[in-house]
């Protein structure tokens, strides 16, 4: 597990001033890694770390020589159109580039000329996916999303036998996912209403999203060669923001007896930015399991897991409506919950995942199931807040919506903050959805 260390000094400001603002999702403490290049140039992509409102470009650092010795050599794999090489490194390479920035980014750093040219603004850089995402794997990890989905099925036994046993997961699509900006037509397949005799096809009329925190994994293992609770840290490389889209009534129809498939397969987007977990060691906190629910079997539980298992995460899901972006009028917020609320723990997802000998590979992705808390403000998707779609909501602006229209934008923000600690942010990730294609 990472330790706090002289890159979370709270006292410590950049030479970046944007980077020491109140609000800066970026500080010096942050240091998050996407890939990116440079808008309407004709470049690769590359790796890089963010700093206030501007990237530092990763291949930039490379070419100018900026550092040497081993961090040299990480900060070559971070030249590549993925960061998959840099994943595969592990702890120790993370940190010392880690070190290595924070120290160059410092307010009166030597390294300050060298890495301003290196800088890149973001109104100037655009995305790409910041791995070669082999595996996808969903899991269902908030217990009150599962009871408010449940309920809507089963009112006297809204979870299944299993739920309080396992980390509940499914594998999913890699290859639709997308990165922050995914614009996708509505999907289209077969529904079948409760008094039809057979189904219809068309264009899903229940598109829903999904608030979720992506994992990245970071060194894999070999087949048949368990990831331990207590190793599991060391395999995650950082997290993201995931809006895992849902076609509510496509899987209503087709989920049993195997669960989801063309309901979960057109679309899944993700933030740029990943927040190592060596930035969000201030964050931690307890992961606690009710005295009345069954206790974790001993490969899911541990005395660390139980004090430093959870992540404080702030979690907000908002939606921005044609008629609103027409109006020049500013989104309307859907939820607020936090990652702490999550039933298992990242560690628990990643033990489980692998105790069978399953091999994780560097770049594999899990999503964290939808993130809803414990209070109505908390819930994590509209199948949700609407009850089913039996109780419409009502935004800001006077519209109402049970269901995504097209044109609908969702945006998702996160940060963490703590007492002690400096405020750090994931940034956003949004989706917009198109009219369907037939």
């Amino acid at each position: 597990m990472p330790e706090l260390n002289q890159t979370h000094d709270p006292e410590l400001l950049s030479w970046v001033d944007s980077a020491n603002q109140a609000d800066s999702d970026f500080p010096i403490q942050n240091l998050p890694f996407a890939v990116f290049r440079r808008r309407d140039r004709d470049e690769s992509f590359r790796g890089g770390v963010a700093i206030g409102d501007q990237a530092v470009d990763l291949g930039a650092v490379h070419a100018h020589g900026v550092f040497s010795g081993d961090v040299a050599r990480v900060v070559q794999a971070c030249t590549e159109p993925t960061l998959n090489a840099f994943m595969a490194m592990g702890q120790d390479a993370w940190s010392s580039l880690r070190q290595a920035l924070s120290e160059g980014l410092r307010q009166e750093s030597p390294l300050a000329d060298k890495l301003r040219a290196c800088l890149v603004p973001f109104t100037q850089a655009e995305f790409t996916l910041p791995a070669r995402i082999g595996d996808y794997t969903d899991f269902y990890a908030s217990i009150h999303h599962a009871t408010n989905v449940g309920r809507l099925f089963r009112p006297d036994n809204p979870l299944m036998p299993n739920y309080k046993w396992i980390p509940v997961g499914y594998h999913g699509r890699a290859s639709s996912i997308g990165i922050s900006g995914q614009c996708f037509p509505r999907p289209s397949g077969q529904t079948k209403a409760s008094d039809a005799a057979q189904p219809t096809f068309g264009p899903c009329q229940r598109l829903d999203y999904e608030l979720e925190v992506g994992i990245f994994i970071g060194p894999g293992n070999e087949p048949g060669t368990p990831i331990s609770l207590a190793q599991a840290d060391s395999h995650v490389f950082g997290l993201c923001l995931l809006n895992d889209w849902s076609a509510r009534d496509l899987q209503a129809w087709e989920y049993q007896p195997l669960g989801p498939f063309l309901s979960k397969n057109f679309a899944s987007t993700i933030s740029p930015w990943i927040i190592t977990l060596e930035a969000l060691t201030p964050f931690r906190a307890a992961w606690t399991r009710a005295p009345a629910d069954p206790q974790p079997l001993s490969y899911l539980d541990s005395q660390a897991n139980r004090a430093t298992g959870a992540f404080n995460i702030q979690l907000e899901t908002l939606i921005e409506t044609e008629q609103m972006r027409g109006n020049g009028q500013p989104p309307s917020k859907l939820s607020l919950t936090s990652f702490r609320h999550s039933y298992w723990t990242i560690s628990q997802m990643v033990a489980h995942h692998t105790v069978t000998g399953c091999n994780l590979q560097p770049g594999d992705l899990f999503g964290s199931g939808t993130q809803s808390g414990p209070t109505p403000d908390q819930m994590g998707s509209l199948l949700e807040l609407t009850e089913g779609g039996k109780n419409p909501m009502t935004l800001s602006n006077g519209e109402t919506r049970t269901f995504l229209q097209n044109g609908d934008t969702v945006i998702m923000r996160g940060w963490c903050e703590a007492a002690g600690a400096v405020r750090i942010g994931f940034g956003e990730v949004t989706g917009t959805v198109l009219p369907a294609l037939y």
